[in-house]
């Protein structure tokens, strides 16, 4: 992880345009950059945990002037109460990324925990947990976020997930029920949307043989003769990788030239694909239950 930023680095992560992160700094002092040797502004990391407090409170509309005279404890602790108090989506996501990049698991599970008990899961995680995901993309991209931070909020959020699968009773599977197996390729690791996947099925009233994680191909063939589902959905993210999605696709379909199968995860939705008549691709996580109602 790098310890500075440059201004467009500030501007992705905050969402916040780098002509206006200009005036809040000159106006108002909210940021101080150094300078390098070819005089290009550069930013520290306690700097990106402020201004992303700061925009939090602007986005809740108060104004920069008013904000630029509170202390650090002052923004820390009205940032806080805003966060156990305000219901929006965009200042719920900027305090849960706060909440990683200071590895403070108490407010990250505060802050899940009331969103679930406001709106419930699947909007908490639709709403609010899918675009906080996409906002670590945009980290990770500007060195903003190592492997220990996702990885503690991801086994965060993926516990809440098992819990609640593990919640749903066992009598309401539907009569007409259709069998999905549910499995991530070989050296995929990413496992929210696959089981956010099992949570809305299982919601729904299917029947799901979970797989899991980096699951070789080879044994997806042996598990499908024994259990005959009526449809395989998996979720690729980074692995197989770009260039290799198609080629799996197609040994995908030779496999089980027959049975549907959907697809989802960035390498998927992110490119054009040649996707075999039996092949849906789930554009987002709301498509899961109109896709299964469409089945029956």
């Amino acid at each position: 992880m790098i310890n500075s930023y440059t201004i467009k680095d500030l501007s992705q992560i905050t969402r916040i345009k780098p002509h206006t992160l200009r005036i809040w700094e000159q106006r108002y002092g909210i940021i101080n950059p150094k300078r390098t040797e070819i005089n290009t502004r550069v930013y520290c990391q306690e700097e990106l945990k402020y201004l992303l407090n700061v925009v939090i409170l602007y986005n809740e509309g108060q104004k920069i002037s008013n904000i630029a005279k509170l202390s650090k404890d002052q923004l820390s602790d009205k940032v806080k109460h805003l966060s156990e108090e305000s219901l929006e989506f965009p200042t719920q996501i900027q305090a849960l990324v706060v909440a990683m990049l200071e590895l403070d698991e108490d407010r990250f599970e505060r802050q899940l925990n009331k969103n679930i008990l406001s709106f419930g899961l699947e909007e908490t995680i639709v709403s609010i947990v899918y675009p906080f995901l996409k906002h670590i993309g945009v980290l990770w991209q500007t060195n903003s976020v190592n492997p220990a931070q996702e990885h503690f909020i991801t086994n965060l959020v993926r516990q809440k997930l098992i819990s609640a699968i593990d919640g749903i009773p066992l009598g309401i599977t539907e009569k007409n029920a259709r069998k999905f197996m549910l499995y991530l390729p070989e050296g995929e690791l990413h496992e929210i949307g696959l089981l956010f996947a099992w949570y809305v099925l299982k919601r729904n009233g299917q029947k799901v043989i979970y797989l899991g994680q980096s699951l070789p191909i080879s044994d997806l063939k042996i598990v499908d003769e024994a259990h005959k589902p009526d449809v395989i959905l998996t979720v690729i993210t980074s692995a197989p990788c770009q260039e290799d999605v198609q080629p799996y696709l197609d040994a995908l379909k030779q496999l089980f030239p027959d049975t549907k199968v959907w697809l989802s995860g960035f390498q998927v939705v992110s490119q054009e694909l040649k996707i075999p008549n039996n092949f849906s691709v789930v554009m987002d996580p709301n498509a899961i239950k109109k896709m299964v109602k469409e089945l029956v």
